[in-house]
């Protein structure tokens, strides 16, 4: 019986997830780099992702597995960060392929240390949400810190193709769903992580790299990693939601939360200084020809 129970929620979990994955690059494709990054990463794969690990393990190790999201988003951080420092720098003809395996490397050198030093965290004694508080405010740091300065985020002028769009889906539920599967493995520090594992952001670089071009997948990366941090928040409460109202009224809680709280409102702010932006850049150009 808990066989069938674990086999059906990492099939769920995994579909659901694999769903709502191809929803970010056309939201990006369609209205650009700010709208696009910032409501393309709302709470939606993490959101089966949890409900699958408290359905099919037990309440201890989604706690704990909710816990290292939020640094799970700030190794996130660091693969996106990959994405806007290195290419500049190169001077290969395959720019898109190196950059996509440093910033994997990034991922995977980052998640590893991650998960050795949570490790002995928790074996020290700090709680599950002293590590998801400190979690949050470090990746929060790190978001505003790549939104200080507003980068050129324009839509796109041609179509994803479906065939990567179907790719990415695909990425999305086969993590989700090995996050699921781990959590009821009772490894719920690797679940934790692969519940994070930067599917979308990988496929939403690739994809709107190969049909846009450099410039729109970097100018969505400052507004994807400050949405992203809804993620984290969402992590946080659902610490809390879950195992108080249970999978459904705490996950509607949890997302409810972090979209309203977070999403939303950095949605407004990014506009506005965009806004800003535009309006110093416009009365530049006014005035240069009277000065000369």
């Amino acid at each position: 019986m808990c066989v069938i129970m674990l086999a059906s929620s990492v099939l769920l979990s995994a579909l659901f997830a694999g769903l709502v994955a191809t929803c970010v690059t056309l939201a990006i494709e369609r209205w650009g780099g700010l709208v696009g990054g910032v409501l393309g990463t709302v709470p939606s794969t993490i959101v089966p992702a949890a409900a699958g690990m408290y359905l099919a393990g037990n309440e201890v190790e989604m706690i704990e597995s909710m816990a290292i999201v939020p640094l799970g988003m700030l190794v996130n951080g660091l693969f996106l960060s990959v994405w806007v420092v290195l290419p500049s720098r190169l001077s290969s003809k395959r720019p898109l392929l190196i950059t996509t395996l440093c910033s994997l490397l990034v991922w995977a050198l980052a998640g590893f240390i991650l998960l050795t030093s949570i490790e002995r965290v928790l074996q020290s004694g700090v709680s599950s949400w002293t590590i998801s508080i400190f979690g949050l405010f470090s990746v929060i740091t790190l978001a505003i810190l790549f939104n200080l300065e507003p980068r050129e985020a324009p839509k796109g002028s041609q179509s994803v193709r479906w065939q990567v769009l179907i790719g990415r889906g695909a990425a999305a539920a086969v993590a989700i769903g090995c996050a699921v599967w781990l959590s009821g493995q009772g490894l719920p520090l690797l679940a934790g992580l692969a519940a994070v594992f930067p599917a979308i952001f990988l496929t939403s670089m690739v994809a709107l790299w190969l049909a846009q071009g450099q410039t729109v997948p970097q100018g969505a990366v400052g507004p994807m990693m400050l949405g992203g941090v809804s993620v984290a928040v969402y992590a946080v409460v659902i610490m809390w939601s879950i195992p108080t109202y249970g999978a459904v009224v705490g996950s509607v809680l949890a997302w409810t939360i972090a979209v309203g709280g977070w999403s939303f409102p950095t949605f407004l702010v990014l506009r506005r200084r965009d806004i800003n932006h535009s309006l110093r850049v416009s009365n530049a150009q006014q005035q240069e020809p009277l000065q000369q």
